[in-house]
């Protein structure tokens, strides 16, 4: 907290705000932790909290009101009607999810008092944040919790039918390059531009902050013209070269960090098919060519470059990572090339192989330039002040500085009368000019001075001096000291819903397959959940009216429902006979309350802890599912706490990703010229490195593809005293879903290969 502290008070003074990730997942043994944590760095001067867990932004929001919290884009916040629904809950900014476009967004901050942010830069998720468990269910690593492995940074095979259909990095997104969207975006009414910058090194800090501080300059400074004007002087920027490196900015911003170069994600109306970078998963920087020759005894590496090399680069081949220490341009040792020189590489080890490609990762020279903004002892960011000195006759030396703060401050010293030469404004500006390491910068300097009067040095670089000190003790006070919020323990006396003796079935058709007979083999079972987009399908319209007279019917709602597709949920209740809605996320509450039916919370909504339970009741859930990301331990204690009746997810494949992305078109939205398998009644698998295949469910009226798992998940819900149990059903046939439910109801858990216990057992 002292290293913490010191930070901020460093920002403070260089005019910058910080603001504190809290966006994991809590559990119930961590939340006063995190409550105090949340208390204690807004005391040292925070200015913002940016959360995912619902049950702490709820706790926060009630008993600390002083504290601004932002939503995460863990939250998943994709539509107009989540971001009406953080802000009723007093959240002040909300960070969108990356899947929205420009004309989502503009939509969203004409219709909303909160400040949104967007992201502009860096490395997206294939998977909409928040809504992935992938690195959690296979490796006990959840993202969630700030964890995650990565997994889809691994290659992986599209098979069907055991055809292969496509190979590669399939679920690695190329970076995120939005700097063309600024314009649209600023205008729109954006209050804010995140840059992704998980695990990069200070130099990718510097390169890509400069470049999107410049072209951010360049539109508010142009916000008169037109989109097209603008957008011609963001490219002229890109084109410029810099002096010190000798690229241009668009080079530097590649060779910062880049994944087969960068794609503008979601920001188009137009479907993206360059989205993913199938070939390598990580940095690659600049192509240098293929390896003509290797001579494996002296680690030398001969290649045509198609990229200028240097002395001190580093460069990755094969994955493997070496610095350049020796370049040769035949016998004769070099250390600048350019691009088209035949070169030899030397101190090169490892499986090298002729034709093998070599990329560069990072340029020395560029390094260099950008390095001395985080290595050397200087300010390169100051707070620009304004100030007046008054040197006047018979009248102490003073200064005002004014502004976002106002100093006044005198020396008991009164000016002499000059002798020779008196003292000139232009020597008084050059003086207090001097502010050397400080943290600020005089911008403009207004002199008052009477005629022939002589100030030493030293009494100005002493006014200056004490001025400055001043004016940070004012800063300090005024940002820092003068909060003290009292830390109250958050109190767990909640009223535990009592469990029914009755053990309540729910089962899930994630496919509903009009060829099986469902009032036979689902006799038992006590909630029938559907998904949504067979309730707007005309040709699923009488079988689901026949099971509403034998179930109790749940339309099952998606994790997104994008402002763009329209659902007439009037005519939905008005034609089904309709027991319920399962809520897959809070923007979706106001959607459907007035109609009175019941609401059950899904388990996308991420419930870790007693006081999301709490939160979710207050907005009308009557259960929830428990999320299957907890472990054995923390699901009985919260089930033995809920003020809620609470689900547990029992038996089936439990869905890793939800994606705005089609493997099977290659894009992130439908177009004309797709093959459309997604119609197909074939079933499509990735298959990893260890031949472990995840059934993936396109689905176009979404726009939106889920992976599941490859093992079903099975285990003796006994264990846990839940009344609620659900099956979720995928690909099973009819003697399979008949044996399933039986065995639910008889808490007997099915065992093999296939299947998997409970999750998350090391975390």
């Amino acid at each position: 907290m002292s290293e913490l502290g010191e930070a901020i008070k460093y920002c403070k003074l260089h005019d910058v705000k910080t603001h504190i990730t809290l966006n994991t997942l809590i559990k119930d043994d961590e939340f006063e932790d995190a409550v105090r944590l949340a208390v204690d760095s807004y005391n040292l001067g925070a200015d913002a909290f940016i959360i995912q867990d619902l049950g702490l932004i709820e706790y926060l929001t009630e008993n600390y009101p002083e504290i601004p919290i932002h939503a995460s884009t863990q939250m998943t916040t994709h539509n107009l009607t989540g971001v009406k629904q953080l802000e009723n809950m007093g959240i002040k900014r909300v960070v969108l999810s990356r899947e929205l476009t420009v004309s989502e967004i503009e939509n969203i901050c004409k219709n909303t008092n909160v400040e949104i942010e967007t992201f502009i830069h860096g490395a997206l998720c294939i998977s909409y944040s928040g809504q992935c468990l992938f690195s959690s269910i296979i490796g006990g690593r959840s993202g969630n919790r700030g964890l995650c492995a990565g997994p889809c940074r691994l290659p992986y095979s599209l098979i069907s039918e055991n055809q292969k259909l496509d190979k590669g990095y399939l679920l690695s997104p190329r970076d995120l390059k939005g700097v063309f969207s600024l314009p649209s975006l600023i205008k729109a009414g954006v209050s804010c531009f995140k840059i992704e910058g998980r695990l990069k090194n200070p130099e990718y800090v510097g390169i890509v902050t400069r470049y999107y501080r410049k072209a951010i300059d360049i539109v508010y400074n142009n916000l008169d013209k037109s989109n097209e004007e603008i957008l011609e002087l963001l490219s002229q920027e890109d084109s410029k070269i810099n002096p010190n490196t000798q690229m241009t900015y668009l080079d530097e911003l590649k060779q910062s960090f880049n994944r087969g170069d960068f794609s503008t994600g979601h920001l188009n109306d137009l479907p993206n098919k360059n989205l993913i970078y199938k070939e390598l998963a990580s940095n690659t920087g600049f192509y240098l060519g293929r390896v003509q020759n290797f001579k494996e005894s002296k680690g030398y590496i001969t290649l045509k470059l198609e990229n200028p090399l240097s002395i001190g680069d580093k460069v990755s081949i094969n994955s493997d990572n070496y610095t350049i220490s020796e370049l040769m341009k035949g016998k004769e040792n070099i250390r600048f090339t350019k691009k088209g020189d035949i070169v030899t590489i030397g101190r090169i080890k490892g499986n090298i192989k002729i034709g093998q490609k070599l990329y560069k990762i990072q340029s020395k020279i560029l390094n260099d330039d950008i390095s001395p903004t985080f290595e050397e002892n200087k300010e390169f960011r100051k707070t620009k002040l304004n100030i007046t000195v008054n040197i006047k006759k018979n009248q102490n030396i003073s200064v005002v500085i004014y502004g976002k703060y106002n100093i006044n401050y005198s020396l008991n010293i009164i000016p002499e009368e000059a002798l020779n030469l008196p003292i000139s404004k232009e020597a008084i500006i050059s003086q207090i000019s001097k502010t050397g390491k400080t943290p600020f910068e005089f911008e403009n300097i207004e002199v008052n001075l009477d005629n022939g009067l002589f100030v030493p040095v030293k009494t100005l670089n002493e006014l200056r001096r004490n001025t400055l000190n001043k004016l940070e003790e004012e800063i300090i006070e005024k940002e820092i000291k003068s909060r003290n919020l009292k830390f109250k323990e958050p109190s767990y006396n909640f009223k535990n819903e009592e469990i029914s003796s009755s053990k309540i079935i729910s089962l899930l058709l994630n496919i509903f397959d009009e060829n099986k007979d469902y009032k036979e083999i689902l006799d038992g079972i006590d909630k029938l959940y559907i998904p949504l987009k067979y309730f707007v399908i005309n040709d699923f319209k009488e079988k689901i009216k026949a099971l509403s007279s034998k179930f109790n019917l749940y339309i099952y709602l998606p994790s997104i429902i994008r402002d763009n597709l329209k659902i007439n949920f009037d005519n939905i209740v008005e034609n089904f006979k309709i027991k319920g809605f399962v809520v897959s996320s809070i923007s979706q509450i106001d959607l459907v309350k007035k109609y009175n039916l019941e609401l059950i919370g899904n388990y996308t909504l991420n419930v870790y802890n007693r006081y999301s339970v709490k939160a979710l009741k207050e907005l009308r859930l009557e259960s929830l599912c428990i999320t299957p990301e907890l472990n054995d331990y923390d699901t009985i204690k919260l089930i033995s706490s809920s003020s809620l009746s609470l689900e547990l997810f029992s038996y089936g494949n439990i869905p890793l990703m939800t994606m705005n992305y089609c493997l099977l078109g290659s894009s992130n939205k439908c177009y004309k010229e797709c093959s459309r398998l997604c119609d197909s009644n074939k079933k499509f698998y990735l298959k990893d490195r260890l031949n472990f295949e995840f059934r993936i469910l396109p689905d176009n009226f979404l726009n939106l593809t889920t992976i599941f798992n490859s093992k079903i998940s099975s285990f003796d819900t006994s264990l846990f005293k839940a009344n609620s149990l659900r099956i979720s059903i995928l690909d099973e046939s009819e003697e399979e879903i008949k044996q399933i439910i039986q065995n639910v109801k008889s808490n007997i858990p099915f065992k093999g290969n296939k299947y998997c216990g409970h999750f998350n057992k090391t975390e």
